[in-house]
């Protein structure tokens, strides 16, 4: 059962949208403000609504300048002060001038993804998994700046100021994950819960129900079975706990380790697309699609 968020929340972005994204966007109230900022307002019903907001904007390409918590549900302030690392404040503002401060990464990890729903840490029979804070961003760069990682990954390398600041971005830090053995951070997940494809008269019955898994680790512990284990608890977490019926993961073809490990976890392979991505070594490689149906897979 996913976690609900039954609250009230504004989106603040730059220029003046038109009324019928208002519509496109579960039905917000829409505000055109003297600044030139729209802001968008109403209650969502759970974290995956919340959730389909911000990726709506984003799909827009509507610049978010500020996301604040306006009202809450009763009984809400005492959960929160129970949770590690708390929710965002009412009023406060989760980006502020589209900048993301350290503050405002974590309280969007708080307000925008199903993970804060959860208890935390996991731990599997070697491992602990976590939500990510701005501090693990020196641990997770020593092996993300490495040659041999950074080949496969999106971003390239870079230094560790500029690794930081990248980490700490809001809608980055509020789906990873650190795996850590033995309190030694060796690896990062990435955890996205996505809204499904469905026709307009069912997609809301689609939303949430999706999510899309990454990962990554220090090449000192590969060959240890820990990345398996990483992935293999990040799907218990999808289907026992959020409720998610299909997983999907994706690889270069040339990244043969990733896709093995897709394999080992009961993933199926769908998609062999043909030279449709630019590495940064100018070549077109080709790339894998895996998934897992819920109905596929022993839920624990």
């Amino acid at each position: 059962m996913r976690a609900t968020v039954a609250a009230t929340y504004e989106f603040q972005v730059a220029g003046h949208l038109d009324e019928h994204w208002s519509g496109r966007l579960g039905g917000l109230e829409l505000r055109h403000d003297g600044d030139g900022t729209s802001v968008l307002s109403g209650a969502l019903a759970d974290q995956s609504q919340l959730h389909g907001v911000l990726a709506g904007l984003r799909d827009v390409g509507a610049p978010l300048l500020a996301v604040r918590m306006v009202s809450e549900p009763a009984g809400a302030k005492d959960s929160r002060a129970a949770s590690v690392g708390g929710a965002p404040s009412i009023d406060s503002p989760v980006f502020v001038d589209g900048a993301v401060s350290v503050d405002g990464a974590a309280a969007v990890a708080a307000a925008g993804t199903p993970l804060t729903g959860l208890s935390w840490p996991k731990q599997t029979e070697r491992l602990t998994l976590r939500p990510a804070r701005p501090e693990d961003a020196d641990a997770v760069w020593a092996f993300r700046h490495l040659d041999s990682v950074c080949q496969w990954q999106s971003d390239g390398p870079m230094a560790i100021e500029a690794f930081r600041a990248r980490f700490a971005e809001a809608d980055r830090i509020a789906v990873t994950l650190v795996v850590e053995h033995d309190g030694e951070v060796i690896g990062d997940l990435m955890l996205r819960v996505e809204d499904a494809w469905g026709q307009t008269d069912v997609v809301d019955d689609a939303r949430g129900t999706q999510a899309e898994l990454a990962w990554t680790l220090h090449p000192a512990y590969e060959g240890k079975g820990f990345g398996t284990e990483a992935v293999r608890a990040m799907i218990r977490i999808c289907l026992s706990e959020l409720g998610i019926r299909r997983i999907v993961a994706f690889s270069f073809a040339d990244n043969e380790r990733s896709w093995r490990l897709m394999e080992r976890v009961g993933m199926r392979r769908e998609l062999h697309a043909v030279a449709d991505a630019l590495h940064r070594s100018g070549e077109w490689l080709d790339t894998y699609g895996y998934a897992l149906l819920r109905d596929d897979a022993a839920v624990d």
